[in-house]
């Protein structure tokens, strides 16, 4: 009975009424979205004028909230509100540009005062950022141009960390419309720009850009050129920072030195923070992490492939190790042919493709450990050799490199394994401990440089204000001399009297 009162009760709404609330909603939507840029726009303001970067880093921070609900009209009205006559011929162009790029008529609102630089750039990676999303990519080209002409016309401290995002957003433009070529020359050119005017945020933001770049047409040797020459900045955020190792990492790999590889690799992936926002990014330097360390001869600890947002994407990875773990070549080779695209969408196979030698070696030594003495005809055999004098060749080359401890005797075709040792009579475990005290030590000094400490601005006020009191005390001082000096006056003319 309550149940059939209840439904009685209600009344469906009419499609006026719709309209109308779904219209009401969108209002309400409009008049928050601009409360929020008007916040973050006073946010940039404030640490102009106090010459502080943490307001800019604050107003940064609501671009991903902003991002999701970004209109054309209240861009326009944003853009208009703060643009002025009298504002620099740049800035006030690149506003101009701006409103017609988006094509929109802004509600006429006059402002008093010139439109600074990081106001002018904030605004632009909000248009940026709906472009981007709205796949208005030329569009983004020709406006993520001129924001960079105007990046590039102001070296303030305020707007270093507004830039470094502009030229992301710049590279990323020109990436999507296939002519990242182009902006190579621009890039060294901020770089060195950058360098000299000591912008640290945008330097190491360029530095990775260049580095994708290089990396993208397959350009290692000049990208080894440039992190050679160029330091990365110490005090850059941990984001640009991972992205950087990531990138030295697998050029370090290309090279051939993949124990420097798997140190830069290993520290990417700890700097980076785990969380689903960070998966692209985990998942791709696990990758070259894996194969790294199988070309080095290690195997990578199963954990790795159980994480949860690792666990999809490594898959055929896992599938890789373990046929180099067993040695067995030809599981190894049915697993390239199987995820060859996948591994060439991941920029991996030239890695991959040197593991056959690991795979041979990991055979050799698990035949090794297993059997005290071989031929070399089952050695053949075992691993799939062509011939016995490719598996003396090999077995000989497997001693010369230490990876097993055997002899050949060539007169009567086998292997004699030597005796097993004592690993706690080598020098392993030293090796070890001395690598594990070297990492908390690094980590020990970079928690150290992260830490804020105050500027030495407080010590110019803190003089100044020692500087008053001693002043204060010499006039209390003197003014309490005039007293006596008064009162002994006025005592000898007593005693005249």
């Amino acid at each position: 009975m309550t149940s059939d009162n209840t439904a009685a009760m209600e009344v469906e709404a009419t499609p006026e009424q719709t309209l109308a609330e779904t219209r009401r909603i969108l209002l309400e939507g409009i008049r928050a979205q601009r409360v929020d840029i008007s916040r973050s726009i006073r946010f940039v303001q404030r640490g102009i004028a106090a010459a502080e970067t943490h307001y800019i880093y604050r107003a940064l921070r609501t671009l991903s909230s902003l991002r999701k609900r970004l209109e054309p009209s209240v861009l326009a009205d944003a853009i208009a509100a703060n643009a002025a006559s009298d504002s620099a011929p740049a800035t006030r162009d690149c506003l101009n540009g701006m409103l017609a790029l988006l094509g929109q008529q802004p509600a006429p609102a006059p402002r008093a005062g010139a439109c600074e630089p990081e106001v002018c750039l904030f605004l632009g990676l909000l248009v940026l950022l709906h472009f981007l999303d709205s796949g208005r990519h030329e569009h983004g080209v020709e406006l993520s141009e001129t924001l960079a002409g105007v990046a590039a016309g102001s070296q303030r401290r305020t707007v270093d960390p507004v830039t470094s995002r502009i030229y992301f957003y710049y590279a990323r433009f020109f990436e999507v419309a296939g002519r990242l070529s182009d902006v190579r020359t621009a890039l060294l050119g901020a770089l060195q720009a950058a360098t000299l005017a000591g912008m640290k945020e945008t330097k190491a933001m360029l530095l990775t850009l260049l580095l994708r770049n290089y990396l993208h047409y397959k350009l290692y040797d000049q990208a080894e050129r440039l992190t050679a020459k160029s330091g990365f900045p110490e005090d850059a955020p941990n984001n640009l920072l991972a992205r950087y190792l990531y990138y030295l990492g697998y050029i370090e790999a290309i090279q051939l030195n993949y124990s420097q590889a798997q140190m830069h690799l290993l520290e990417a992936t700890r700097k980076a923070p785990s969380n689903t926002a960070t998966a692209g990014f985990q998942q791709a330097a696990h990758k070259v992490y894996v194969i790294v360390e199988l070309l080095m001869g290690n195997i990578p600890e199963r954990s790795l492939f159980r994480i949860r947002t690792l666990r999809k994407s490594l898959l055929p990875y896992l599938e890789l190790t373990r046929a180099v773990r067993v040695g067995d070549l030809t599981r190894f080779q049915d697993v390239v042919n199987r995820y060859e695209s996948k591994f060439l969408s991941d920029n991996v196979l030239c890695l991959i493709q040197r593991l056959r030698h690991n795979v041979i070696k990991a055979g050799i030594r698990s035949i090794n450990v297993a059997y005290s003495r071989i031929s070399l005809r089952d050695i053949c055999l075992k691993l799939h050799l062509d011939s016995e004098e490719d598996a003396e060749y090999i077995v000989a080359k497997a001693i010369r490199d230490g990876v097993i401890d055997a002899t050949i005797d060539h007169e009567k075709g086998f292997i004699q394994s030597a005796e097993a040792h004592n690993v706690y009579e080598t020098s392993d475990p030293q090796l070890a401990f001395d690598k594990r005290i070297s990492f908390c030590l690094g980590l020990y000094n970079d928690s150290v440089k992260a830490m804020r400490f105050p500027d030495s601005s407080h010590r110019k006020e803190l003089a100044y204000a020692i500087e008053a009191t001693r002043r204060e005390r010499e006039l209390a001082q003197e003014l309490e001399n005039e007293d006596y000096d008064d009162e002994s006056d006025d005592d000898g003319m007593d005693e005249d009297l």
